[in-house]
């Protein structure tokens, strides 16, 4: 059986630099609290936590008076920021550069609206952390859609400013961008800026075309990931038999009855360390167990041969 890894998926810049930062912090001694799940991934969580990191709330912060907080790639709003420098907290932001971007454009926005009476819209998981952020750039004063259904609270006789969630679907912004400039009383009043990040949203074509290519795929992610929803969404309808998988203890001997080659793929949240382990269980799972740095046909595309990974949490 042919064992493929895609060199595509796995973490993106904003993750690894988070990470990595949380791993200094830890390493030079320090006792480190990451605001939130620093990435969206179980598996990864446990072997941050095993490492020394605590998770902790925004309640929590007056407890952790003169500790060290990480303020992980999805961002925080102002107040957060606030509360750590009044409870003498030091800060390590580690905010996406293209999520702090994005906070700026929806000042400037909000800022371009309130004198017109107009809407920032927003398309967004609501109650995502990195939604909550950007709502709170302008105090909440923001329309926060999920589907072009939500259009339904839009005021079309009032000019709209539409931007979105770092993460969100190119094909969904599309829809919702043609929807606002179709019911709009005055087109010209419309302002749609593309704020989606390429490095996520180029993985939807990327991921079509991978899952076509095997029998079966296993897309790695945590439950707790939109970006994983999304992107298992693509390889599902791809390939119908794409399976849904946090680690390699879900595996089921059935999915590859009758294959010959399996993909392996994952999203933005998740470790390659955990696509290679999951590589390894499918291998053992399907033929016979090769004997420690004995060759076999796992092979990784475009990335490091079987015995030469990176290291758990980092990419090469």
């Amino acid at each position: 059986m042919k064992i493929e890894i895609d060199d595509k998926s796995g973490f993106c810049f904003g993750v690894v630099t988070a990470i990595a930062r949380a791993e200094e912090s830890i390493a030079g001694g320090r006792e480190v609290f990451s605001l939130g799940d620093i990435v969206h991934n179980r598996v990864e969580m446990q072997r941050l936590e095993e490492l020394g990191l605590r998770t902790v709330r925004h309640g929590e912060l007056p407890s952790l008076h003169g500790s060290t907080l990480l303020i992980r790639a999805h961002g925080e709003p102002p107040a957060t920021y606030a509360l750590a420098e009044a409870n003498g907290l030091k800060v390590i932001d580690a905010t996406c550069p293209v999520v702090a971007r994005l906070q700026k454009l929806v000042v400037k926005a909000h800022e371009q609206m309130a004198p017109v009476g107009g809407q920032v819209v927003i398309l967004g998981k609501r109650g995502h952390a990195e939604v909550v952020g950007l709502t709170g750039q302008v105090g909440g004063d923001a329309l926060v859609v999920e589907s072009v259904a939500d259009l339904e609270a839009v005021d079309f006789s009032r000019p709209v400013y539409l931007l979105s969630q770092t993460t969100q679907s190119l094909a969904l912004f599309g829809e919702v961008k043609r929807t606002i400039l179709e019911r709009a009383a005055d087109p010209s009043v419309v302002t749609v800026n593309d704020t989606i990040c390429r490095q996520v949203a180029n993985r939807e074509p990327h991921l079509r075309e991978f899952a076509a290519r095997y029998d079966a795929v296993l897309f790695v992610a945590g439950r707790k990931s939109s970006n994983g929803r999304v992107l298992f969404e693509v390889c599902r309808k791809a390939n119908p038999r794409s399976y849904n998988i946090e680690d390699e203890s879900e595996l089921e001997p059935e999915w590859f009855a009758g294959a010959a080659s399996v993909g392996i793929c994952g999203a933005t949240s998740t470790p390659g360390w955990l696509m290679r382990r999951v590589a390894g269980a499918v291998e053992r799972l399907c033929g016979e167990p090769r004997t420690e740095g004995a060759p076999g046909p796992l092979r990784e595309v475009g990335g490091p041969p079987p015995g030469e990974s990176a290291a758990p949490g980092k990419i090469k």
